[in-house]
């Protein structure tokens, strides 16, 4: 027998569940309840590629891949490529310096942030890995921090406090 569940209304439920994680609606420290990402239609695009340029490479691979546990592929001779999660893509002004040189081409510059519904306890986990992040700063846009990389590089986390596309 077919059973049907009544849906409830949003404003109904005070507890929402996003992942494994509880979310607390109303609280202000609660990750935004976001609603459900569309799935790109267009058919031209298939994925976005990013190049992270730093001074020590097969170090930072380890890193992405060990400590991160981002998925990787061996695209040839040990060159990993990484399996990220859910992206978004945020364009903003520039003062016109942020750029870099790629295949004789001036390319947009970009900043990698990577996103986390609970900005203390992904700190505490990648504490507890030996990864010592910057401390947290309060943006209009969320809470902040930087990720160490071994070549001495950092990359941004943080959690959003503005409606995501993902």
């Amino acid at each position: 027998m077919l059973r049907v569940r009544r849906k409830r209304s949003p404003r109904s439920a005070t507890w929402r569940r996003r992942g494994s994680w509880p979310v607390r609606r109303g609280t202000r420290r609660s990750p935004i309840v976001r609603p459900a990402a569309r799935e790109y239609t267009g058919g031209v695009i298939t994925g976005a590629h990013f190049l992270l340029y730093t001074t020590d490479a097969e170090a930072d691979r380890a890193f992405l891949r060990d400590v991160l546990r981002f998925r990787a592929v061996d695209a040839g001779h040990g060159w990993l490529l990484f399996g990220l999660p859910p992206t978004e893509l945020g364009v903003h002004p520039g003062d016109g310096n942020f750029a870099q040189m790629h295949a004789g081409h001036s390319m947009l510059g970009a900043l990698l942030y990577l996103m986390c519904d609970d900005l203390a306890a992904t700190i505490e986990q990648l504490s507890a890995m030996g990864v010592r992040c910057s401390e947290i700063e309060d943006a209009p846009w969320g809470r902040k921090t930087t990720i160490p990389l071994p070549s001495g590089g950092e990359i941004g986390l943080y959690e959003p406090r503005h409606p995501t596309a993902i």
